[in-house]
């Protein structure tokens, strides 16, 4: 148990130094808002607080002595100078260190020392033992007006479950740091002890109601019990009334789950393999139903078709709670970067600024979770090849301060990334000498900008003839390009010489199960994106003989061009006389797919196809049909783009991938 705690504090502390980070930031730029400046300290507070009350005294005692500097810079005693917020996120940076070897910081202790030396240097301290005391041991915080607001009194009742010792938490240590935001009248309450033969040492019995009168918020008082607030009955009321009360377990209860840091009683923490074990027995769960769907229909029972209707209904409502649960927004992952832009900023001696949009826009975790090095290299090379020096951007008559801007918005059953700069754009020229250099096209070649733009994206494609340590070996575009085409996406670049230059990453809501429309050509099963397509029509003679041989038809007056699957895939027996066009939405407009029969709705589980066919850009996957066929699920947008690339050769594949795809699908027994 009590390693659980540990590594729930783990967890929570790594949120608390994030916060703190972006607090640090936002002071950087607003050195005189209170309100910032308050979260800052209370992260410490509390990262402080806890970590000794969880046994990580190095973390606690090294906090304490940051949350001590910026508890004078609220009372006005010091400001917030750039030097004391460089200093403080290089803290940071040791804090996570000291979390991830387990709180000790070993090994650290000449890089603690040197920070501390350097943050008594700014605020004028004196020099302190090398060894930071314990958070337990330390000087307590002279009594403040916490955050500048008014003094008044606040009545506190505390009961801790009885399990609390055994979970590792010292209540004592919680009424400590009550005491630290100013005075403190404590009465006992030992009604609930037992006689002393019925006693258990390890139980606690007794309550606490307080009396606290300072100048914090509630917030303030409410964060010292982040750890037990689900563990205990807590009331806070202010002398003036506004009651506010949090239950967890009742005190009867014995030790509950691990706690973490929650809006209220209803919300629990799961670990990330718990929800992705849950979202594969979905998976299964509806290959399986799929499957008895197709024996209801073939048997023709009555009863047994009522009962898979209704399993289909729940199977459907209990994937889409699962998915829910998988799908995060991206704000902790672009507040992650604002710490990349202020470092590089620095070490570029350039004066950056970064925006964001959307950043409440949810993304399966799993997407998330490989999202992180692609972003990373784009706002690398807008820092590095994008933004201009001051004085550069002064000459242009542009604001010495650049911009970067990322914005997240959802699009059907995608989401899009932008990532953009208001630096010098791309070199359309420069683009060209050097693709010509590196023997990526021929000098005789005139290519349009966006295929010229493409050729960035080529592994070993670098405009920039320096090599620094942030770019110039000409990995990160590649990196991006084959991470994003990893998570069956899309990349795109739009750029204004002198204007600056926007990527646009298309990436899927979710890896595991999508919504798809089931198509058949020949014997061959495939499956579209249901959040692309828009309609059905019926292609007939008729409409073949009046195009004249292109592979145009009119769809609502609307001239909509369109693939032959049939063709496309090399499927060589004889078409239906009437054909069907599946219409689906592109980047590149409107774009049909002639197949033999469009089925209907279908919930697909994706599964990944094996190595031999991973290069087979146009499909993205396959998925198991109810009768134990397998259906490759196809990719709309790089069918299209792979068709007008090689709109003079039939049937649009390089001889490499029509060869593996035709194995596949003889494989299959499709022809």
């Amino acid at each position: 148990m009590i390693d659980k705690l540990k590594e729930a504090f783990r967890e929570e502390a790594g949120e608390l130094v994030v916060e703190l980070e972006t607090a640090l930031l936002e002071l950087d730029q607003r050195r005189d808002d209170p309100e910032t400046l308050g979260r800052a300290f209370r992260a410490l507070h509390t990262i402080k607080g806890s970590g000794a009350m969880f046994g990580f005294e190095g973390i606690a005692g090294f906090a304490h002595h940051l949350e001590s500097a910026f508890d004078r810079v609220r009372q006005g005693e010091l400001a917030a100078t750039e030097g004391l917020i460089n200093l403080s996120l290089a803290a940071a940076d040791q804090i996570k260190g000291m979390l991830r070897a387990g709180g000790a910081g070993a090994g650290d202790d000449e890089r603690r020392s040197a920070i501390l030396a350097e943050l008594r240097r700014l605020t004028g301290g004196a020099d302190a033992p090398g060894r930071e005391a314990a958070a337990a041991d330390a000087p307590a915080v002279e009594a403040h007006p916490a955050d500048a607001g008014p003094v008044r009194a606040w009545r506190i009742h505390f009961r801790p479950a009885p399990g609390v010792l055994v979970n590792g938490t010292n209540p004592l240590l919680l009424l400590r740091e009550l005491g630290e935001l100013g005075p403190l009248e404590t009465a006992v309450d030992a009604s609930a002890i037992p006689p002393l033969e019925e006693m258990d040492p390890e139980r606690c019995y007794t309550a606490w109601d307080l009396v606290l009168r300072t100048g914090a918020p509630r917030e303030a008082i409410r964060d010292i019990f982040i750890f037990v607030e689900d563990h205990c009955e807590l009331r806070i009321e202010a002398e003036a009334g506004e009651p506010e009360r949090t239950e967890g377990v009742p005190a009867a209860s014995g030790a509950g789950p691990a706690p973490g840091r929650q809006a209220n009683a209803s919300s629990i923490r799961v670990s990330a393999e718990k929800v992705d074990q849950l979202v594969n027995l979905v998976g299964e769960l509806v290959t399986v139903q799929a499957r008895l769907s197709e024996l209801a229909l073939r048997h023709g029972d009555s009863d047994i078709q009522a009962a898979s209707e209704e399993i289909d209904r729940l199977t459907a409502e209990l994937r889409e709670n699962s998915m829910s649960i998988r799908m995060l927004p991206l704000r902790s992952t672009f507040e992650r970067f604002r710490r990349l832009v202020h470092d590089l900023a620095i070490e570029l001696h350039k004066e950056v600024e970064l925006t964001v949009e959307g950043a409440d826009t949810e993304l399966d975790k799993t997407v998330i979770d490989q999202l992180n090095d692609p972003l990373v290299h784009l706002i690398r090379n807008s820092m590095d090849h994008g933004i201009e020096t001051p004085e550069a951007r002064r000459a242009a008559g542009k604001p010495p301060r650049g911009r970067i801007h990322i914005s997240a918005r959802h699009s059907g059953a995608q989401v899009l990334i932008r990532v953009s700069d208001d630096g010098r754009g791309l070199d359309a020229q420069a683009v060209r000498r050097r693709a010509v250099e590196q023997r990526l096209m021929d000098a005789a070649a005139q290519p349009s900008e966006g295929e010229l733009y493409s050729l960035i994206l080529s592994a070993g494609f670098s405009t920039a003839r320096e090599i620094t340590g942030v770019s110039g070996r000409g990995v990160g575009m590649d990196v991006v390009r084959r991470s994003v085409e990893a998570l069956r996406g899309s990349l795109e670049m739009a750029s204004k010489p002198g204007a600056g230059l926007t990527v646009t990453l298309r990436l899927p809501l979710t890896l595991a199960i999508i919504d798809g429309l089931l198509i058949r050509v020949a014997d061959a099963y495939f499956v579209l994106p249901l959040a692309s397509s828009l309609e059905c029509v019926e292609l007939t003679g008729q409409d073949i003989e009046r195009a004249h041989g292109h592979h145009i038809a009119m769809v609502r007056g609307e001239t909509v061009p369109y693939i032959r699957l049939r063709e496309y895939f090399r499927v060589s027996s004889a078409p239906p006389q009437r054909e069907q066009i599946m219409v689906v939405e592109t980047e590149s407009g409107n774009y049909g797919f002639v197949v033999d029969e469009v089925l209907g709705n279908h919930q697909t589980v994706i599964k990944s196809l094996g190595r031999m066919y991973r290069e087979i850009p146009t499909v993205s996957g396959a998925t198991i049909l109810g009768n134990g066929t397998v259906a490759l699920i196809l990719d709309p947008e790089r069918l299209v783009q792979h068709a007008i690339q090689n709109a003079s050769r039939k049937p649009g594949m390089t001889r490499g991938q029509e060869t593996r795809m035709h194995g596949f699908m003889k494989k299959e027994g499709r022809i």
